[in-house]
This record gives C-alpha cells, sequence and structure tokens, in this order.
C-alpha cells in the first residue's frame, strides 16, 4: 500500500520535467560510455579526477589524474583516466567478496517507515536509513513535518533471513521532538528515533559524506529499499548513473512506489544520493521508459550546515560525522548480524572526514633533517639489532628503507611490536595552521605489511584511545591551506598512533604543550622546532589481544636558540614509582602517570636510540646522574 499524496505528485513532476530538460545531454553520456575509454569523458573533468581521487582510498595503486589534463584532453591522462574507471568501475560485476559484506551492514540500518495519521491509521509507507547513530533519514513527501513523524514507525529486519524465514521485526517510534529537520525543494526529513543507543546499535548507521567523488557518469549504484512496503530488497548494481545535475543524480534502476526514501549506495557503499522519484523519460525503453532521481548526498549536508539548530540539536547533527560501529551479537534465535572486521571498517566504511589521505605516497618528502637554521638534525641512528626488526616501506626509494616519510614527519616501526619505534616531526610556527579536527579516520598504510601494524582490532570495545605520536597540527603548516591540510591528514595513519588509556595521562595539558610553548614561548630563533615522539617498548610491558601495551612515552624536542646555538630537551611520560631507576612495576596503574623532564642520554638508554648531537645539546647533559627526572608542573619547571 503507498498512498500518493500531493506532495509526492509535485516531487515527481518536478523531477520529470528536469529529466525531460536534460534529454539532449543525457543521451549523450549514454552514448559515450558505451564506447571504450568514454567514462573519462561523459562526465566533467574536475568530477573525474576527483572520483579517481576518492577511489584511491580504497585501492591503494591508483595515481591521482590531473583534471587540468582531462580537460585538455591529454592523451595521457585520457588513457589513464579511462583505464581506472574502466578496471573499478566497468568491472563486468566481478567484485570482490567484500561487497557482498558490505551490502550487509549498510542494509542492516534500512528500515520501512510506517506513515501514520494521528488516529494510528496506516495510510503509507515509505524508507529510511540510519545515518547516525539515533538520525533517520527519509523523504520529506514520506514526513512532510514533525506532526507526522510524530505518529509514524520504523521497522528495522522486516526481511527473510538466510534460512527463508522472516527475521524478528524490531520497531519504533519516532521521535521529532528531540530531532527533526526537513526541506520541500530538497526533499529530505531527518528524524530522530524514540530508542536507547543499545537498542539502535544491532543496525549501526549508514554515514552521510560531504566529500565529491562518490559518484559520476557510469558509476554503478545500488538500492536498499521496502518496495511497495514489502520485505526489503536490493537493486543490486546493475543500475547506471547517466546524469548529474547540481542537487540531483539520475539513475537507471528498477525501484516501485514504498521505495521513496532508499539509501543510493556507490560500489564502495558510499551513500551518494537519497532517491525520492521515478519518472517517465525517453531514451530509458529497458527499464520500462522510466528514469529515477536521487538528491545528492552532499547538497543535504550543506543544506543542514547553513541552518540555525538549539545547542542540543545541532549535538545530535554533529553526530552525522560519527564513523559508524558494527554490531552487536544477534539475540537467540535471531539470524547473525556481521560485525566487520578491520581492515574491512576502515577501508570501507570510513569516510574522510578529516580531509582525505593523499593516496599518491610517491610525494611524501617526509622528515627534513635540515629543518632547523644552521644545523643538521637526522634521525635517530638504529643499532644493528633494532634495525633488524624494523619494518621495511615496500615503496621505498632510497636508504634506509624502513624509514616511512609522510607531509613533514617520518615514522619508524617495529615490525615485531607493530608500533612505531619513533616518529620524528618538523613544526613551522610561522605557517602553521589551525584547522578544525573533524571526525577521526584512521588508515593503514600500505607501504607496510598488514601484519606489521596495529589495526583497529585493538581499539575495538574498551576505553583504548589511538594516541596521537606526531601530534595532529603538528605538520599542519606550509604555503597554503591544503599543504597544511594533507600534512593534518596524514597523522591519522595506525602507524602513527599507539594504543592509551582514555585515563592514562592527568597531567595532559602539559604533555600534549610542550612543543607548542617551546615553539612560541621559548628563545626560539625563527620559531621552527623538531619533535622525536615514541613509545618505550620494554620487554615487559602488559599483553592485551595479542599486543604489548607501552607503558611509557617519551619526546626529544629541538630548537635553535636566538644565538644560534641548537637546545635539545627530552621529556618522559610515566608513572612516578617508575622514575626512579625506571624498573618496572609490578601492577600498573593508567592514572598515575606524569610527565618529568630527563636527560636525552636516558631516553637512549631507555629505547636503544642514539641521537648524536642532540645529547649534547642538552642542558641536563652536564648533570651526573642518568637517573635525575625534573616533573614538570607548569611550564616554569621546564630546563631549556
Amino acid at each position: 500500500m503507498d498512498v500518493r499524496t500531493d506532495r509526492q505528485a509535485e516531487q515527481e513532476q518536478a523531477a520529470a520535467a528536469r529529466a525531460a530538460e536534460r534529454t539532449g545531454p543525457r543521451q549523450a553520456k549514454i552514448a559515450l560510455l558505451r564506447k571504450p575509454g568514454g567514462i573519462a569523458e561523459a562526465d566533467e573533468p574536475s568530477r573525474i579526477a576527483t572520483r579517481i581521487d576518492r577511489l584511491g582510498r580504497y585501492y591503494p595503486d591508483i595515481r591521482p589524474v590531473s583534471p587540468a589534463a582531462i580537460a585538455a584532453g591529454d592523451p595521457a591522462a585520457m588513457t589513464a583516466a579511462g583505464a581506472i574507471l574502466e578496471r573499478i568501475v566497468l568491472t563486468n560485476d566481478l567484485l570482490g567478496v567484500g561487497y557482498l559484506e558490505g551490502g550487509v551492514a549498510a542494509s542492516a540500518a534500512v528500515g520501512r517507515v510506517n506513515i501514520r495519521n494521528a488516529q494510528g491509521r496506516l495510510i503509507g509507507y515509505g524508507t529510511g536509513s540510519l545515518v547516525s547513530p539515533e538520525l533517520l533519514l527519509t523523504n520529506h513527501h514520506v514526513l512532510p513535518d514533525a506532526e507526522a513523524a510524530g505518529f509514524s514507525v520504523i521497522e528495522f529486519d522486516y526481511q527473510d533471513g538466510i534460512d527463508g524465514l522472516p527475521r524478528p521485526v524490531r520497531a519504533f517510534t519516532l521521535d521529532p521532538d528531540r530531532f527533526f529537520a526537513a526541506d520541500q525543494e530538497l526533499d529530505f526529513a531527518l528524524v530522530a528515533v524514540k530508542a536507547t543507543a543499545d537498542e539502535l546499535r544491532p543496525f549501526g548507521f549508514n554515514r552521510l559524506i560531504a566529500s565529491e567523488g562518490k559518484a559520476i557518469v557510469g558509476d554503478f549504484v545500488t538500492i536498499v529499499q521496502h518496495p511497495g512496503g514489502g520485505k526489503k530488497q536490493i537493486a543490486l548494481r546493475e543500475n547506471r548513473v547517466v546524469d548529474v545535475l547540481e542537487e540531483f543524480l539520475h539513475y537507471e534502476t528498477d525501484t516501485e512506489p514504498g521505495s521513496s526514501g532508499s539509501p543510493v549506495f556507490n560500489d564502495q557503499w558510499e551513500v551518494v544520493a537519497l532517491h525520492h522519484a521515478s519518472v517517465p523519460a525517453a531514451g530509458h525503453a529497458e527499464y520500462g521508459g522510466f528514469l529515477n532521481e536521487g538528491i545528492r548526498v552532499s547538497k543535504l549536508l550543506k543544506f543542514l550546515r547553513e541552518q540555525k539548530f538549539a545547542p542540543a540539536q545541532q549535538a545530535l547533527l554533529d553526530r552525522l560525522a560519527t564513523r559508524p560501529e558494527r554490531a552487536q551479537p544477534a539475540a537467540d534465535g535471531a539470524a547473525p548480524v556481521l560485525t566487520l572486521s578491520m581492515p574491512f571498517d576502515i577501508r570501507l566504511r570510513a569516510e574522510a572526514a578529516t580531509g582525505r589521505i593523499d593516496p599518491d605516497y610517491s610525494n611524501r618528502e617526509g622528515y627534513d633533517p635540515a629543518f632547523l637554521p644552521g644545523h643538521t638534525v637526522p634521525l635517530p641512528g638504529l643499532p644493528d639489532a633494532l634495525a633488524g626488526l624494523a619494518a621495511i616501506n615496500r615503496q621505498a626509494r632510497g636508504e634506509p628503507k624502513y624509514v616511512l616519510p609522510y607531509h613533514h614527519f617520518s615514522v619508524v616501526m617495529h615490525r615485531e611490536r607493530r608500533l612505531a619505534m619513533f616518529t620524528a616531526v618538523n613544526i613551522d610556527g610561522r605557517t602553521s595552521r589551525s584547522l578544525r579536527r573533524e571526525a577521526d579516520h584512521w588508515s593503514l598504510d600500505p607501504r607496510v605489511a598488514v601484519t606489521e601494524q596495529i589495526g583497529e582490532e585493538i581499539y575495538r570495545d574498551n576505553p583504548l584511545d589511538r594516541g596521537h605520536l606526531v601530534r595532529r597540527l603538528d605538520p599542519a603548516w606550509g604555503a597554503t591551506e591544503a599543504i597544511a591540510q594533507l600534512g593534518n591528514d596524514d597523522t591519522f595513519h595506525f602507524t602513527n598512533c599507539s594504543p592509551q588509556h582514555k585515563d592514562f595521562n592527568q597531567n595532559k595539558t602539559t604533555w600534549a604543550g610542550l612543543e607548542d610553548y617551546i615553539l612560541t614561548n621559548a628563545d626560539n630563533f625563527d620559531l621552527k622546532v623538531t619533535v622525536v615522539t615514541g613509545p618505550v617498548l620494554a620487554p615487559d610491558d602488559d599483553q592485551y589481544r595479542g599486543v604489548q601495551l607501552p607503558r611509557q612515552f617519551w619526546k626529544v624536542v629541538a630548537m635553535v636558540k636566538t644565538g644560534g646555538a641548537l637546545s635539545a630537551t627530552a621529556y618522559l611520560l610515566s608513572q612516578e614509582e617508575l622514575i626512579h631507576g625506571l624498573e618496572a612495576a609490578t601492577e600498573f596503574d593508567y592514572g598515575a602517570y606524569r610527565t618529568y623532564q630527563v636527560p636525552v642520554r636516558r631516553i637512549a638508554e631507555l629505547t636503544g636510540l642514539s641521537f648524536g648531537d642532540l645529547e649534547a645539546a642538552d642542558p641536563l647533559a652536564g648533570l651526573e646522574s642518568t637517573s635525575v627526572a625534573q616533573e614538570i608542573r607548569t611550564v616554569a619547571d621546564l630546563v631549556l
């Protein structure tokens, strides 16, 4: 049953008008798709380049292609773009099994909207999808206002299981008093679900991604829907985008009434549009003469960003950027809900919320030893024993092959501990930029074997944080904001983090603020600082999920004073009882951490690394005792 309302008829009339207006350009695009390499010509050059760029997040061997070269019709660029898109997009339906796993996870968040009136009578159906831990997205013509939403219900798992038997249905009322936003022109409604986090967690959610590049003309899309209000079905992939408008996508696919409000996915299971209309259109006889239209996700998010909401509602809206959690074990008798494990969850479900990690690892110059004016500060030296334990950079172009260069910093990994031995970053206070932190997106580094780096599995369902070693804003500097963003984004590699208990550092402000203070308040020439940071990888560190958790962290900060002299200071984040001799504790209390200034040579002894001239540049170098440690409670305690 589906009630055709005036609002729905208006949406279909508007969609039909847009389809008719675009008949000529759309047919030209379809003709291009039929010729070899034509997919690289069927959309705007900038959109083609952005799509290739985004595909690089999922296929590490893809290199960016210049939009200017595509626009100029450069033969090499066109050949490269066509080859990439034909291999990844036009795959003759040969997809990795991860595609099916992703579909199970994505479809769990899709439910049937039961549209009810004030008397509680069922008057129609639609489809909706959870897009945050508590918000549901559907069409405006399905839920036109808060009152209609307040009467209506969302049902999850209205579908058959693998055994062909109906799954137990979970139904929840909606909560427009908590959150409701809608727009008739964009034909969307976003409403809170009246349920606890634990009740909704098994269904996960399909996060909305503002970034461009999720779909171009020629891409295939998949729609998860409740056609005609029936059980959940899927219009699987053989559905092609044939036109991209400013606010809408046009695509060929099979949908029926009741599919209004369905999410439209690309092959990477990113939501690219909100389906809302199916209209007659010339040249689409293979689909019964109909063309489908969806509202582009980037335009929905742009609209929401421009609205004013009360603080409590804005807080809910901000959670649209949260990465999905998948999913709790099913109750007895229920079909299992898939829990995705790393690296699939990282590569397919996470968006570039922090920007996007540059997929071209060949352009990273890494840490610069000559960064400080008048001095050379090389990377710490590794003795033979440690060098033999360093993970190899499989794309290394020089020696040593164990160095992983990023934008403005480098990392050396311990292949057995699967954590960084150390990181080294250059910080330029003159051109640093305070970039806003979006929702975190952490990625594995494809240059290192998966077995030699810790991924998401260690952090799931526990109080462990992904602790940055190179702080997010330390490499965020450069002549342009785009350059700074590259450094910012690179810090979200798993190679640059270490498991840290969320309560591990009671003196967090002092530890985290050391670089800032030395950069801007110390006797620092040219406002430049080099920082080397790492965990103390002790043999008796605690085991958890097969990983030894570091108990101590260190950093060495180098700068040039106004007189031209090099100065290096060292710091240790440790338990107070570990400082005297730094022996292992019998029991480890994460809450007992303090920040101490220690001699650089003490860090060398703890780690086995060689810091060269930095030991002589240490103001504590003249002290005889190697166990001297000064607790840093305020910046006044620093010896620089």
